[in-house]
């Protein structure tokens, strides 16, 4: 039976609050999700969260309460509040219906079956939350077997990326490691490494995608380091017709897989 919270003095709402901060997500091994469709993607995914925060009037909605039956079937806590306190949570002036609070899941490389999918995102020092939660959108549109996030990225369990991701975070795998390690995975079996370079004549076009490709993209400001480069199998270019030198870091990515995606098709 789902309880009732109101008081933003509450202790668990204090806790739950501070997971927007990434030292407390890790001390918890907990983080926050918002929406009912976000929530509604992580449930169809097995991911349920621990806790769940609804607006009272939205109790009768039907996915509130399949989120609701789901998460005390589990286990967790079911809790009934206000829009003020969803607001304090989720650190938006118009929050959304629900608010779940998830454990933390990673994956490593081992895990990753490469033969599960012809197409696997590299991000490589990625800094921008809109960003990897669009390569994740990306990855799950395009049937992606992960994203392999390499050195310093961005947490993918900020609320910001979480958001951006709009519930691809629970779709699509994601590994956290270093470049070493990554590199000698990769040549552990098959696979095509493929890196977006400004320092090729090679238009993406006329590459051959082989399966499974690994889309190699750099950091947003400084592109990938020169050792990254040269252990590609590919470089490839997108061409530039205007006056910008390059695409943002996620669109240079989806554009990428898009086209990995038509030669596997055809």
């Amino acid at each position: 039976m789902p309880r009732e919270i109101t008081a933003y003095s509450n202790p668990l709402i204090k806790r739950v609050r501070s997971l927007r901060e990434k030292r407390n997500r890790r001390e918890e091994g907990l983080f926050l999700a918002e929406g009912l469709r976000i929530l509604t993607e992580a449930r169809e995914a097995g991911r349920i969260p621990q806790y769940l925060f609804y607006a009272r009037d939205s109790a009768a909605h039907p996915l509130v309460r399949t989120l609701v039956a789901a998460v005390e079937g589990a286990g967790g806590e079911a809790i009934e509040t206000v829009p003020d306190i969803l607001s304090k949570l989720s650190g938006k002036d118009n929050p959304q219906a629900v608010v779940g609070v998830f454990a933390e899941f990673t994956r490593t490389l081992d895990s990753l079956d490469r033969a599960a999918s012809p197409i696997w995102l590299v991000a490589e020092r990625l800094r921008d939350p809109g960003n990897l939660g669009t390569i994740l959108r990306t990855g799950d549109a395009v049937g992606a077997g992960g994203l392999i996030l390499i050195g310093e990225c961005v947490d993918p369990f900020s609320v910001e990326a979480v958001r951006a991701s709009m519930g691809a975070l629970f779709t699509v795998p994601v590994v956290q490691c270093d470049w070493d390690p990554f590199l000698a995975w990769l040549r552990s079996g098959p696979g095509q490494l493929v890196g977006l370079s400004l320092d090729t004549s090679t238009d993406y076009r006329a590459a051959s995608y082989g399966a499974p490709t690994f889309l190699l993209t750099g950091n947003e400001a400084q592109g990938m380091p020169d050792d990254y480069a040269a252990a590609c199998d590919t470089l490839v270019k997108i061409p530039m017709l205007g006056k910008a030198d390059s695409l943002n870091a996620a669109v240079a990515t989806a554009v990428m897989a898009y086209q990995v995606l038509d030669q596997v098709r055809r």
